[in-house]
Parts: C-alpha cells; structure tokens; sequence
C-alpha cells in the first residue's frame, strides 16, 4: 500500500512538473527566434534594426554608450515635482526637454534613434523602445549582464520637468536626494547605476575633446572605473577649469566632480571600492538598479517581461589592473573599513586614453 501511495504521489508531482514547464514552454516567432512570450515576438524586427543601422551590427561604440545614457534621462524624469519616468517623454517632447541644461547633447542620440522608432512605431511605444534599445546596446559590450527588457508602457502624455537630471557639478547630498524622491534608490543602487560610465564618454563638459572616456575601457563593461576614479588625479584630458570636472590620473581621461566626490564619500565610497575587481558584483548590481530605473512611473503588474529577447553578451576577458606606470600607491583610500585591493599594474608606458570615436 505504501508503495501505492508513493508512486502514486510521484506520477502526481510528475504530472504536475510537466504542466507547469507546460506553462512556460517557449514560442517560435515568424522570425525563427524563440522567446516565452508571444507578446515578445514583434520586438525581435526592432532588435535586428538597432543592431545593423544604429549598432553597427553589434559593436560597442558611440551610439550605445549614448543610448544607455538616454535610458536614465528619460527614467529619471520623475518625482515630487511630476513627470512620468520611463514613458519615452524624452523623444515625443524633443524640443522642450534635450533644452534643459542636463540633457543636453541627448538630442543627437534621440534624433539618431528616430528614424529606426518610426519604422517600428505601431507595434512599440516610446518609452518602450528607449528602454529596449538601451539594453540591446549594451548587450554589444564584453563584460556587460544581459539587462531585463518590459513592454507595455503608455506613451508620454506632457514632457519631465526641468532639473530631474542631476548634474556633475551636483553634490552628494543633492544628487542622493534626487535619485531617492524619484525612485527611493538607496546610495548603493546610485553607485551601481554608475557603472553605466564603464561604457560611457562625455561630450560637453570638456568640449575641446568629444567623446572623453571616463576610463580606459571604454568598449568594455568592467570594473576599471571604479579602480580608476580611485586614483589621484593629475591632469584633465583637455582644457581645465570646465564646471563639473576633476583632475583624472591618465592623459585622455575625464573625471567628472561628481564621480570623484561620490568615491570618496562616507555613504558611497565602501560600496564604489566594493566593485574593484569584481566583475559578478558589478554585473549583478547594475542589473538590479537598471530593471528598477527602467521602470520608474509604471506597475510592474502592467507591464510584459521580455528579457530573453536580449541577447546574452560575451563575458570580460580583461583582469582588473592599475593602468601602466600606476599602482596601489596612487590610491586615494576613502573606504574606512576595508582597504583597496591589491592589482596589478599594466606593463609599459604610462597609459593615455583615446578618445571614443563619433559613430
């Protein structure tokens, strides 16, 4: 009898694991590409576009660091003051919101991206598709976690109010403030989000030199920005003097003030100096911080889960080291706890940055 109830039992749990893979059983798209949600399947057109007319087929260059870049303004555009968050404000309201102070420069990536949007504007909103072309783009780049991707956002109905986007030149009490009234981040998910500048380059703070890396990996999603904002700085990659900027320790390298003051503050710098050398971290905070900004002004409850769509990045290959002619010597320590791992150091010359090419 015992016997009875327990294959009884198994065939029932059987029965039960084969309805729920049932539940979840992947869907073939017209297109040949598979994913758990037919919902899904009109996105992957939109994938191949971005990829061979905005991407490069697939590089990690220019257009995704300003893409990723697109992602935030447009999320953080939300909060005690109004606006709708991740809603695609950024794009229908061009001409209101690439004018505020913060956002600009954003124009050229919104104006970029238009053309790829209208060919796919019936079957993607907007903010949809800010947030999904962000997150196929840094897909291009080794080292980089394979972001979640949502559908169903509304379109925007009024542009972001002004100064939602913190600026450089901000302080860590003012740009903390902000990110907690418009999402309630912690300081370790605003550290995390910054790792949105290992793949990134400014334009404007300096602009005799477009296009200035915030470190020297700048096609790689690894940990060398926080290793390197660490480092005393020295020189600036161009013209000095420019609000928002400090001292950067390598030659072609732009260090934003608000960067270095945030990797030195009491509240911030254990959790920036957490990321040195640990690329899982890195990966797996980012992620977290990107899903909760990309969502930022809708139900989760409303919105589809599309994440498997994203295709998954090739891994980082590159040890975490102190640029050439730099070492553990050359760290400003902030963290009071732990002290800053010990790497090593880039064979030959001191190291100089290039600048990161216009696509």
């Amino acid at each position: 009898m015992a016997f009875k109830t327990l294959a009884a039992f198994l065939s029932l749990a059987a029965t039960i694991q084969f309805s729920n893979a049932g539940l979840i059983r992947r869907v073939t798209c017209a297109t040949g590409q598979v994913t758990a949600n037919e919902a899904c399947c009109a996105l992957f057109p939109i994938i191949d576009d971005l990829q061979a007319n905005l991407f490069d087929n697939g590089e990690c260059g220019e257009d995704v660091h300003e893409s990723l870049r697109l992602t935030f303004h447009d999320a953080i555009g939300i909060g005690s003051n109004g606006g709708g968050g991740a809603d695609g404000s950024m794009s229908v309201f061009e001409d209101i919101e690439t004018n505020f102070h913060a956002n600009l420069g954003v124009d050229e990536i919104v104006d970029e991206q238009r053309p790829i949007f209208n060919r796919h504007n019936t079957t993607i909103t907007p903010g949809d598709f800010i947030q999904l072309a962000g997150a196929i783009g840094v897909s291009n780049c080794p080292g980089a976690p394979q972001l979640n991707v949502f559908v169903g956002r509304p379109p925007p109905i009024a542009p972001a109010p002004d100064l939602t986007v913190p600026e450089p030149f901000d302080s860590v009490d003012s740009i903390l403030a902000r990110f907690a009234d418009a999402g309630n981040f912690s300081p370790q998910e605003v550290v995390a989000l910054l790792a949105s500048h290992t793949v990134a380059a400014a334009d404007l703070v300096d602009p005799s030199i477009p296009g200035t890396p915030f470190d020297s990996t700048p096609e790689i999603f690894d940990t060398q920005f926080f290793i390197e904002t660490q480092l005393r700085g020295t020189l600036f990659p161009g013209t000095g003097g420019n609000q928002g900027e400090v001292e950067s320790p390598l030659r072609g390298e732009i260090r934003l003030q608000s960067d270095s003051e945030l990797a030195r503050d009491s509240r911030t710098a254990c959790e920036w100096q957490s990321f040195v050398n640990n690329q899982a971290k890195i990966q797996s905070a980012f992620k977290a911080a990107f899903a909760k900004m990309t969502i930022l002004g809708h139900s989760p409850d409303s919105l589809i889960d599309c994440s498997d769509v994203v295709p998954v990045p090739k891994p980082n290959t590159k040890a975490a080291t102190f640029p050439a002619g730099l070492s553990n010597a050359d760290i400003e320590q902030a963290c009071a706890t732990t002290p800053f791992p010990t790497l090593a150091s880039d064979p030959g010359p001191v190291t100089s940055v290039a600048p990161v090419p216009p696509s």
